[in-house]
């Protein structure tokens, strides 16, 4: 394992959200979106399920897709920011099916500013850790999607939004082919 449980699954989140408008793609273009999202994630807390929430998860997948490019540095500064913009104050709580971790925010936080803060959080572990080199995009061409590498061996190339990996290694086998013919 290379970081705690609940920071491997925010950051999975953070793929997950990032990768909702990859390729040109726009997976969070309606209300019913963001809700099947937000389940498959395993959000909870308060919603308000308007526009102004929505147009402020989008807003967030910007920041964070810039985020997961940035050098230490930068990454950093964002991180900060969105900590002090959410007035995190992170604190161990217990709930659903999850034993002890951490949150920075109130279930009643707007829904953007949790998760900003949670993503925030998995990433000052990432940062801390030395780990940044763990954040990619795809190695595909023509694909521009995030990808977490949590692999031992820190060999994952390729995203998991499509078959990018498996277009490359056909690709490389028909090369191969073709040379020894």
């Amino acid at each position: 394992m290379v970081f705690a449980p609940d920071t491997e699954v925010a950051l999975r989140s953070v793929v997950d959200l990032i990768n909702s408008a990859a390729n040109g793609r726009e997976e969070l273009a309606t209300q019913a979106d963001l809700d099947a999202f937000l389940a498959a994630e395993g959000f909870s807390g308060s919603r308000t399920r308007n526009a102004a929430e929505l147009d402020s998860v989008r807003a967030l997948r910007s920041r964070l897709a810039e985020l997961w490019t940035a050098n230490e540095d930068a990454a950093v500064d964002t991180v900060n920011r969105l900590l002090r913009e959410a007035n995190a104050l992170p604190q161990l709580v217990k709930h659903d099916n999850w034993d002890w971790h951490l949150h920075a925010t109130a279930p009643e936080a707007p829904l953007a500013d949790r998760m900003s803060t949670e993503a925030a959080m998995a990433l000052a572990d990432v940062i801390r850790s030395k780990e940044m080199d763990r954040l990619r995009t795809c190695e595909a061409e023509d694909c521009n999607a995030a990808v977490l590498d949590l692999t031992r061996n820190r060999s994952k190339r390729y995203c998991d939004t499509g078959n990018c990996a498996n277009r490359a290694h056909v690709a490389a086998y028909r090369a191969r082919q073709a040379a020894a013919n």
